[in-house]
């Protein structure tokens, strides 16, 4: 695994443009980089993480599997009391799951590291499976790149495919897809996973989070008062169980993705649970909570909120002492203590690589890189190749 420089193609904010992907550049600053690319050999990627991606996430389902029975472990994973139930229900009925990602430190040669589960709504989906593939195409098809360069990049194949096998499940539903207003990115998102979901042959319509009402039979409805009876919603389920119609989420006859019991793998919670079902596993990083007295042995770590994204609140602490920490609006849920394992460095970026999932499968991964030890929502997005 390395960082090879490269040339970036003469049109390509253009060509971002007509594909929509209009949040290239945010804030004056580059998300999307491709003046360097990653290379891999096979041998990295089938080995090093695609094996352990699925291994990974066979174990995140070992821990709901064993939270959601468990009141206990709910009150530590900061569940409300009134959705116990309804994610034991959601977890017994096997609600599908469509996808995940797992944030991994990986170096090219010890053994991947797991940072966290992004499991609820995880975004860069169209950023992997469609623009850095269009990257390599080009590329390749200029000379840049030789001929037999591949890519770790099943994510669009995959989710058209699940979008088939749930269209068989739900058939004759409109699938509704959903994020907030005035987020471009979770809104490029959610066009692009629509775009997955009609190439798989489903009915589709979009409602902005804000637009959603609730009937008088506590039903969800659209702006035109129609019935949601499938939804796609990028927000997460932490914000859905304090909102006020936090109580129709039993009443409502929906099937939602991700499902209710998603809300287990995206805590950070689930961080110390792995650590106590799956103790020293090498793709684990020793976690507790943080008033668990075993986390007094860590000398050097990092302090994670349960709901914290894109490196909101998170603090490392070297020799017992805190030497950076990210500001945030997370943190009164609680907090879980991780043993600090820093991300390689590749120049002067530390590289943190997305590994996705699409229902259970691994699916491929994303890179993301920054000047600071802490991968933030601006870190810039690299492409990456397999060359032997």
């Amino acid at each position: 695994m390395f960082r090879v420089n490269s040339t970036p193609r003469q049109n390509w904010k253009k060509l971002a443009d007509e594909y929509g992907f209009g949040f290239h550049t945010m804030y004056g600053e580059p998300y999307w980089d491709e003046s360097a690319y990653y290379q891999f050999t096979l041998k990295q990627i089938e080995q090093h993480i695609e094996t352990p991606t699925e291994e990974l996430y066979q174990m995140c389902l070992e821990v709901v599997n064993h939270v959601v029975k468990d009141e206990y472990w709910l009150k530590r994973f900061q569940i409300p009391q009134t959705r116990w139930q309804g994610i034991l229900d959601s977890w017994t009925k096997c609600e599908p799951s469509l996808y995940s990602r797992l944030d991994l430190a990986y170096n090219g040669s010890d053994n991947a590291k797991l940072y966290e589960n992004n499991a609820d709504t995880p975004t860069s989906v169209f950023e992997t499976g469609f623009w850095q593939w269009v990257w390599l195409e080009e590329m390749v098809n200029n000379g840049k790149i030789r001929q037999d360069a591949d890519q770790f990049n099943l994510l669009q194949d995959l989710l058209i495919n699940r979008f088939k096998e749930l269209g068989h499940r739900f058939s004759g539903k409109m699938l509704y897809f959903s994020c907030c207003q005035d987020t471009e990115e979770d809104r490029g998102t959610v066009q692009y996973m629509e775009d997955c979901a009609k190439e798989a042959g489903l009915l589709s319509s979009f409602v902005f989070i804000e637009d959603i009402g609730v009937d008088a039979q506590g039903q969800f409805t659209d702006r035109q008062n129609r019935v949601i009876n499938w939804i796609f919603k990028l927000y997460p389920w932490e914000f859905m169980f304090d909102e006020e119609y936090e109580k129709c989420l039993d009443t409502a006859n929906i099937n939602w993705m991700e499902p209710m019991w998603k809300s287990m793998m995206s805590n950070k919670a689930l961080l110390p649970m792995l650590w106590k079902l799956f103790p020293h596993h090498p793709n684990l990083l020793a976690s507790y909570f943080a008033d668990d007295p075993a986390s007094k042995n860590l000398n050097n770590f990092v302090v994670k909120p349960l709901f914290s994204r894109e490196g909101a609140n998170i603090s490392i602490f070297l020799d017992g002492k805190e030497t950076m920490v990210v500001d945030g609006p997370y943190g009164e849920e609680g907090m879980i203590i991780q043993a600090y394992h820093p991300l390689p460095k590749f120049s002067d970026n530390y590289t943190l690589i997305g590994s996705w999932l699409v229902n259970d499968k691994a699916a491929g991964i994303s890179i993301r890189e920054d000047t600071s030890l802490i991968t933030q929502n601006l870190s810039r997005y690299l492409p990456h190749i397999i060359l032997e």
